[in-house]
């Protein structure tokens, strides 16, 4: 290989996020039934492993499953609850939801735990979450990370995780969210599509379709 100036491309290596071995409760798949028709209807919830040059990060997304919009967002150097929940706290600082919105993800522990039940239950969530090893139960926070993985992530060597914060940020909120453009939605990029589908108010203060 030398000789002919080869080179071996090595195998990534595979982290997992899930780990559902544990002995929390799990609740039943919700979304499979559900037609969403509006925004804050359907929550979906998600964590994947950003690679550095020595390590990884992890990132926890919460997207909106009617818009595709992420919501909210968390980066961090473990995969310990407190990551999703800080993610779903951006999420509910960013939007006005109500009672029986549903919140869907799979069944690892950064769900099930009790931190993060309990979040979800005192904010009025119908908890949600998928099939064991059926990722097809939560396609659309799989697409974006997919979309995230190679538009964002395989194309960058991010120095450290500060670097690597403001560019996802970057890719996240100004150009996914913003400008890229979904086939789904009509090619309207996530919040366009948000703003087409808005309630807007009548002359009389009454919200109209």
């Amino acid at each position: 290989m030398r000789a002919d100036s080869l080179l071996a491309v090595r195998k990534r290596r595979f982290e997992f996020t899930t780990d559902s071995s544990h002995t929390y409760a799990i609740y039943p798949n919700l979304a499979a039934r559900l037609t969403v028709t509006g925004i804050n209807q359907l929550w979906v919830a998600d964590i994947t492993y950003v690679r550095l040059r020595e390590t990884f990060l992890y990132l926890a997304i919460v997207l909106d499953a009617f818009s595709r919009r992420v919501v909210g967002w968390e980066l961090g150097e473990d995969l310990r609850s407190e990551l999703a929940v800080r993610a779903l706290d951006r999420a509910l600082a960013d939007r006005q939801i109500g009672a029986g919105i549903v919140h869907h993800s799979d069944r690892g522990v950064q769900y099930c735990c009790l931190a993060y039940v309990a979040k979800l239950q005192a904010h009025g969530f119908a908890i949600s979450m998928s099939r064991t090893g059926n990722p097809y139960d939560n396609a659309k926070a799989e697409s974006f990370m997919k979309t995230l993985k190679a538009e964002e992530v395989y194309l960058q060597q991010y120095r450290d995780q500060e670097d690597a914060r403001t560019s996802i940020q970057q890719f996240i909120e100004q150009v996914y969210n913003r400008k890229r453009l979904h086939s789904s939605l009509g090619y309207l990029s996530p919040e366009d599509f948000e703003q087409q589908h808005r309630p807007k108010l009548d002359a009389q203060g009454e919200a109209t379709l």
